[in-house]
């Protein structure tokens, strides 16, 4: 039998199902795994004790034969989440000491499928970053390695320690939020499959707000069937959040297998980059060569207003930063800073102390955009090709069925290798931000390795909830490229 931490949830399902593995035996594995590669600090908290009791409950449902979709299935959950009971520090100094008595409505859906909660796992501090090394609690250690370099690697960011601890075989899956590609760019980075949800598929209630027009929940596992399960637990209305779609949650797992003939596949002309990756490139054309072995048609297409994404994000998601992060002043919850002065200065001394770096470059830059006689020059154009880039989509779904293109311009990179250059950070999400902006769901899936032995993501967008394509042609992908390198380091 294979270690338990080497199982997807679709074969630790069926084992435990037919009692050949019990959830304490799976959660002891995957506790004992965190413990071993604690250097990788994927996790913030670890809750052995919940995990173990959770696992408990899961066996004695499992022995009279009712259990649920998820009963025993071992998770790591993105410090985003409110989570009752347990700590929640978003990776931010500002909210030491702050333990919910509340449960985001994703984790509770979770729990209530009969998941079990590991911990929660390390991210770039509020969701800011794409390397996970903003965290304030150190950064995350991507469990890769490039071939004769030892250098250590970021994981991508912002959700590197659910990607990670799923790379590293510390959680069958995990939670994770995307904003701009903070679920789909850790994924490429670790080999590791990773999907955004159409805007509204899962809801963002108890989730901690990064920009909350663009903030989605979604889930990073190893397979594409793995993703499609958690998926389908973690979506569904709700009413306490006012952007949650009242749409019917799909069979997810059940596209992934039914293939892709007769479908049409669109590939951008304008996400052909200069200086793009020559390892890049020709996945993304092998990539298009798979899907049309397969029945597909693949069709060039044009998206032009491909150019303008990332400064439109650039403000759109600062400014929404700088309204959402002004709830922490050291009033009502987390850290307090008083230096004894009045009111201003208790928010001052606070914020300056609880925010990192990046954080407070985010939010001055987002003050600014908003500011007066700043607000029709940025925010308010930016609004304006934000609409133009999701009309881009509208049209090219009369074209093709679903979009393929890289999931990221590079694979892995070394740790401060580009952290003194916030330009070349953000360039990271060059592929990913445009289905935020639209709202589209997106996946990416390993589909191959570079030059140094590093995965490289494929990403595949759909129309607005129409997963179950995304999944389709996601599962032929995975089923071509036969992925099958390991990280350096795992459990």
């Amino acid at each position: 039998m294979s270690k338990p931490t080497d199982l997807t949830i679709a074969e630790a399902r069926e084992m435990l199902a037919r009692r050949a593995l019990s959830a304490r035996e799976l959660a002891e594995a995957h506790i004992a795994a965190i413990e071993r590669l604690a250097s990788l600090n994927a996790y913030i908290t670890v809750t052995a004790e919940r995990a173990l009791a959770d696992a408990a409950r899961a066996d004695d449902r499992l022995a009279r034969g009712e259990a649920r979709p998820l009963e025993g299935i071992p998770l790591g959950i993105k410090d985003l989440f409110c989570t009752e009971g347990i700590r929640t520090t978003a990776a931010s100094r500002i909210l030491d000491g702050f333990t919910p008595p509340y449960e985001s409505t994703v984790t509770r859906k979770l729990w209530e499928a009969g998941a079990v909660c590991l911990g929660k796992t390390n991210l770039d501090e509020f969701a800011m970053g794409s390397s996970n090394t903003t965290s304030a609690f150190g950064h995350v250690v991507n469990p890769w390695r490039r071939r004769g370099d030892n250098r250590d690697l970021v994981p991508g960011g912002s959700s590197g320690g659910s990607a990670a601890a799923v790379a590293a075989r510390l959680c069958l899956g995990a939670t994770a939020t995307d904003t701009g590609g903070s679920i789909r760019q850790p994924a490429a980075f670790t080999g590791t499959v990773g999907i955004k949800p159409t805007y509204g598929r899962c809801s963002r209630w108890g989730i901690v707000a990064f920009a909350s027009s663009l903030d989605q929940a979604g889930p990073i596992a190893r397979t594409v069937r793995d993703a499609a399960i958690l998926l389908r637990a973690m979506s569904g209305f709700d009413p306490k959040d006012s952007t949650s779609a009242d749409v019917p949650v799909p069979d997810f797992e059940a596209a992934v297998g039914r293939g892709v003939k007769g479908l049409r596949i669109g590939v951008p002309k304008e996400y052909r980059l200069p200086g793009m990756s020559a390892d890049i490139v020709s996945l993304w054309e092998r990539g298009a060569a798979w899907l049309r072995e397969a029945g597909a048609e693949i069709r060039e297409i044009s998206l032009p207003h491909t150019k303008y994404a990332l400064p439109c994000y650039y403000i759109v998601a600062p400014a929404e930063a700088s309204s959402n992060l002004a709830r922490y002043d050291g009033v009502r919850f987390g850290m307090r800073v008083d230096p004894g002065g009045d009111l201003d200065d208790l928010y001052a001394a606070t914020r300056a102390a609880g925010f990192g770096a990046e954080v407070r470059r985010r939010i001055l830059i987002g003050t600014y955009v908003l500011s007066a006689g700043y607000y029709d020059a940025y925010y308010l154009k930016a609004q304006k090709v934000r609409a133009l880039i999701a009309r881009d989509f509208e049209t090219a779904w009369a074209e093709v069925d679903a979009i393929l293109t890289p999931a990221t311009p590079t694979s892995a990179f070394a740790i401060g290798e580009k952290q003194d250059d916030p330009v070349t950070m953000y360039l990271n999400d060059v592929f990913t931000v445009t289905a935020n902006l639209a709202g589209l769901p997106g996946i990416s899936v390993p589909a191959g390795v570079d030059e140094g032995g590093l995965p490289l993501g494929l990403q595949v967008i759909g129309r607005p909830f129409d997963e179950e394509t995304v999944f389709a042609v996601a599962g032929a992908i995975e089923r071509a490229a036969g992925f099958d390198a390991l990280p350096a380091v795992r459990a």
